[in-house]
């Protein structure tokens, strides 16, 4: 039983693409996290679209609240109340200025003010950061503290922020970057009244040249089984966890005997940690597949695929 999700057969098609004359499809991925007691950060996964996506509206339940470019899929929403609940949906625009139908729901709550906190906190130490593959860095940090607490931390590229994650989290992956291309990252951590901390130290990373996806934009703990059901019929069933990216993983590629047959899509959220899935293969047994699979990342790109595993129906 494929439980939210939607499976298409390979076929060539873009993921949430339309044929002309329509709309994009509704971005995937949404989430919405508290950055300050003010602010919210709303990150969503790219829209492949032809004609492609000019760009994104976010809403705060029925108002628009902001306009980003198609090459975007982050935005922070600002002038909120301390200690608030809100509801945010994002909508793709292509360049015609046809909107496609909104994403899922999403809440976030904003945690409440500090009016006699003066204090930012400490600057984030021991910034590390390494290539992973051509388009992708993975940046680590040590903690910041502060007198309240550190709500978020804003990760900046050459001085402009690009992403933020939560106040409890010290380490992600930045995708969407280009091959052979030298970056400069700083990390600043930010407290509930929004005071922002010193940047913490500088760290310059350059990304592989070439089109290496990199391992550590692949699934992970990749296992493959067979089974065979009680019709005779034969199944091979999967089970891995997700690549650590800035974002939320939606869709997947299954790679079986060297070729791509199956796009496997979540139409609501995605499971935390381990996810699972089994697929036909036929009745004969004693045939020998090798299957792997890969991810679509919230840029939009495919990862690097997971380990390869080798199985034979009916052992």
């Amino acid at each position: 039983m494929l439980c939210g999700l939607a499976l298409a057969m390979a076929c060539g098609c873009a993921p949430g693409g339309g044929d002309e004359g329509r709309a994009p499809g509704a971005p995937s991925g949404v989430t919405a996290r508290a950055g300050s007691a003010t602010s919210v950060h709303v990150m969503w996964n790219a829209v492949l679209a032809d004609p492609p996506v000019d760009g994104y509206e976010v809403y705060r339940g029925t108002a628009k609240v902001g306009d980003v470019s198609g090459s975007a899929h982050m935005l922070d929403v600002v002038r909120l109340a301390p200690a608030t609940s809100y509801v945010f949906t994002v909508r793709a625009r292509d360049g015609a200025g046809r909107l496609g139908p909104p994403s899922r729901r999403v809440r976030a709550t904003t945690p409440a003010a500090a009016p006699a906190d003066t204090s930012a906190p400490t600057r984030p130490g021991a910034v590390t950061g390494r290539a992973v593959g051509s388009r992708a860095v993975q940046l680590s940090w040590s903690a910041s503290t502060d007198d309240r607490e550190v709500v978020s931390y804003d990760i900046q590229q050459g001085g402009t922020r690009i992403h933020s994650v939560g106040g409890g989290q010290t380490a992600t992956v930045v995708t969407g970057l280009r091959p052979g291309t030298a970056y400069v990252f700083t990390v600043r951590a930010r407290d509930a009244a929004d005071h922002l901390s010193p940047a913490g130290p500088a760290v310059r990373v350059t990304t592989a040249p070439g089109a290496d996806e990199g391992t550590g934009t692949a699934p992970t703990g990749f296992r493959a089984t067979t089974r065979r059901a009680a019709d005779g019929a034969y199944y091979i069933d999967l089970s891995w966890v997700a690549p650590r990216v800035d974002g939320v993983v939606t869709e997947y590629g299954i790679q079986l005997d060297g070729a791509t047959v199956t796009s496997l899509v979540w139409g609501g959220t995605p499971p935390r940690g381990r996810a699972a899935y089994g697929f036909y293969v036929g009745r004969e047994q004693g045939v020998t597949h090798r299957v792997r699979l890969r991810a679509r990342l919230p840029d939009g790109t495919w990862g690097a695929y997971s380990a390869e595993r080798t199985v034979t129906t009916g052992t």
